[in-house]
């Protein structure tokens, strides 16, 4: 796969990502991954350090059903929407059908009140599998969040 074709596809994987989460569609969000996927909020100091610590973390499409099922039917947080303002991937050369890629994010929220604000903000470092149909998927996800203050409210992924 040509570094044009790649890069076009990563960001269109990208924008539908961001549109699902945003339109609050959030049963298209595991269809992005692959089966056994780990995805992972974490904080960038975290990120650096080499530090386990998550404030979200999902292995396997499983993990992130659960996520979404507990989402739309146990927790109970106010109404509110999000748009995700989502960079241009920057990809790594491709491993065995495999592109790492590293992409700037920003997340706003919108509350009922019309209010809104900078949820997040900080870089998806991605690995993602590369089908022989040329499809994309999300192999591994770690949304790296700029701030260590981190909302309470995340209940949403990111």
């Amino acid at each position: 796969m040509q570094e044009l074709e790649s890069s076009l596809l990563a960001a269109r994987l990208n924008a539908r990502y961001g549109r699902s989460l945003d339109a609050g569609l959030l049963d298209e969000w595991p269809q992005y991954f692959t089966e056994d996927a780990l995805y992972r909020v974490t904080t960038r100091d975290n990120f650096l350090g080499g530090l386990p610590g998550s404030l979200i973390y999902a292995r396997g499409k499983a993990m992130l059903l659960d996520r979404v099922q507990a989402l739309q039917r146990a927790n109970i947080y106010e109404v509110q929407s999000y748009r995700h303002v989502i960079g241009t991937p920057l990809l790594e050369n491709m491993v065995d059908q495999t592109l790492k890629g590293e992409t700037p994010f920003l997340v706003l929220r919108i509350m009922r009140t019309g209010e809104t604000s900078i949820f997040a903000s900080g870089s998806y470092v991605d690995r993602i599998a590369v089908r022989s149909d040329g499809q994309m998927l999300l192999s591994e996800r770690q949304v790296i969040c700029d701030s260590s203050r981190i909302d309470t409210l995340l209940a949403i992924p990111l």
